[in-house]
């Protein structure tokens, strides 16, 4: 991944516009903070708009690969799947731009979207998921704990899935089982992780801080009622899991779903996959208020 991840980019956006990947979409941008650049967004409009909530996306790929052309596809799913409004961000990536800043674009279009929701096509800031998945759904993760720390009103919901919490992919050290054991023969691998990881914050102390793993967080209180969906044959499986009971602990309202035999990226499966099917069934129930009390189902479902 070091050497090929141009490559990668390439083959995913080659993918994604294959024939038959129709979609309408919306492009805008924003501001960043500090104005350098620009942020885009895509935002899907499904042909039938059953549910009020506009999902903010940000997509996987280990903060180096993906963008909003290899995921619209995936957007276009989601947003059909849900009957929702899905905004898509195209944060910055590594290794050009390292750690802080996807982190930093992902936070700057959170505030603004929750500041002002019709951005999106949103009426209130409660209507606003924050929803990522893989590298994304960290990146979501940490984003709703440093809006926590810094007094900012967050979102009200987020879905994370199969997020990466921890810094340790090191099957001989990392305290997860499923690292040790599935990091070797199925989608992701240990190697691959560790790669990504190094690339996206290439200072160690920066890895092994809260605003890279946020399972190292001190503090796990005042996060956005969650929905976690692992998968069961995916080496972030454990750490994901151990993140949604740690927000359960600290009294928050957290649902986990672990959607047996799936792999790592589920998501992005064609719409016949069962494990994309399962996950899009619990995903609509959380989005339509389902059983998730505080501290209630994280052990797993």
């Amino acid at each position: 991944m070091r050497e090929d991840y141009e490559k990668v980019r390439r083959f995913q956006r080659r993918l994604a516009s294959r024939p038959g990947a129709k979609y309408q979409a919306l492009d805008r941008e924003l501001v960043s903070a500090g104005g350098s650049h620009e942020i885009p967004l895509r935002i899907f409009v499904p042909k039938e708009l059953t549910r009020d909530e506009v999902l903010l996306f940000f997509h996987g790929g280990g903060w180096v690969t993906g963008d909003i052309e290899s995921y619209s596809p995936s957007c276009a799913t989601m947003a059909e799947l849900t009957g929702c409004i899905v905004a898509s961000v195209d944060y910055r990536l590594a290794p050009e731009h390292p750690f802080p800043a996807g982190l930093e674009d992902c936070l700057r279009i959170t505030r603004l979207v929750l500041a002002d929701p019709e951005l999106v096509g949103a009426e209130t800031p409660e209507q606003i998921v924050l929803v990522g998945d893989s590298a994304g759904a960290n990146l979501a993760a940490v984003v709703s704990q440093q809006l926590r720390d810094s007094g900012e009103p967050g979102a009200a919901r987020q879905i994370l899935l199969y997020p990466v919490t921890h810094w340790d992919h090191d099957p001989h050290t990392s305290p997860f089982a499923s690292v040790r054991n599935l990091g070797d023969d199925y989608r992701l691998t240990n190697t691959e992780v560790q790669d990504y990881l190094d690339l996206y914050a290439p200072i160690e102390a920066d890895q092994r801080s809260a605003r890279v793993a946020p399972l190292l967080a001190t503090d796990f209180s005042s996060q956005p009622k969650t929905l976690l969906l692992s998968a069961g044959l995916d080496l972030l499986r454990d750490e994901g899991e151990a993140y949604a009971e740690a927000l359960a602990v600290a009294g928050n309202d957290v649902r986990v779903h672990r959607v047996e035999g799936a792999l790592h990226g589920f998501i992005t499966l064609p719409r016949f996959s069962r494990s994309l099917r399962e996950g899009y069934e619990v995903i609509t129930e959380f989005l339509d208020g389902g059983p998730a009390e505080p501290g209630g189902e994280a052990g797993g479902a």
